[in-house]
């Protein structure tokens, strides 16, 4: 998905630990881990609203090709 290699993690481990301190990353991962999941769910309810309004749509043609018959 991100095309990261093994060089390139290890600085961005290096940068986030010299940023946050040894102490912190806990609670900064704790903190991206909740944001994270709160997106997936946003996502998730946006793709299920998406799908409602198409069925809803898709029943309403074919009630309106029903009345026409």
């Amino acid at each position: 998905m991100f095309d990261i290699g093994g060089a390139e993690l290890i600085f961005i481990v290096f940068v986030v630990l010299m940023l946050f301190g040894p102490k912190k990353i806990p609670e900064v991962a704790k903190m991206m881990s909740n944001g994270m999941q709160k997106l997936k769910n946003a996502q998730n309810e946006f793709s299920k609203e998406i799908t409602n309004i198409k069925d809803e749509i898709n029943q309403s043609i074919v009630d309106e090709k029903d009345k026409l018959k």
